[in-house]
């Protein structure tokens, strides 16, 4: 068995970070925000820097396995002591491995110790059943959600304890 270690990605780690992300957005374009080519006209992401510069309120956990950048999932916490994950994505030849769960389940852990009693919510888009089941099983429900700009049509869920 394959030991799988997550943890925050370090300054030194930013590239491999991009990598990953530009992948994610490449192959499940219909989950993300962003698209790939509009990804690849940045010049640097602002979870770059974020990630070079340690900010405290934003944090990449990455999911290791045998030195190799498994997944990724981003947290980051808002002024009102909620915070949102992010970027949640584990590569196609890691799937199926629980991984997406650990760092689903990590990433409430960190900021949890970091932000006591932070409120923490995720978006999902409709269709995208299998993230869907993941986050409730993590614990994760399903909450109103009146149309932003910021969610679009993306259903909205909180973290239940």
């Amino acid at each position: 068995m394959t030991s799988i270690i997550y943890r925050k990605l370090l300054p030194e780690e930013s590239k491999i970070y991009r990598a990953i992300r530009l992948e994610s957005l490449e192959k499940f374009p219909q989950s993300f925000g962003a698209t790939y080519q509009e990804a690849l006209s940045i010049e640097k992401f602002q979870t770059e820097s974020d990630i070079e510069e340690q900010t405290p309120e934003r944090f990449v956990l990455g999911a290791f396995v045998q030195q190799e950048l498994a997944g990724i999932c981003t947290f980051v916490k808002n002024e009102n002591n909620t915070g949102n994950i992010y970027q949640m994505y584990v590569k196609k030849e890691f799937q199926g491995r629980q991984i997406g769960k650990g760092l689903i389940e990590a990433a409430i852990d960190e900021a949890r110790k970091q932000f006591h009693g932070v409120e923490i919510i995720l978006e999902v888009t409709p269709g995208n059943e299998k993230a869907y089941h993941l986050y409730q099983k993590v614990g994760f429900r399903e909450i109103k959600n009146s149309f932003t700009e910021d969610s679009g049509h993306n259903i909205m869920m909180q973290y239940v304890e």
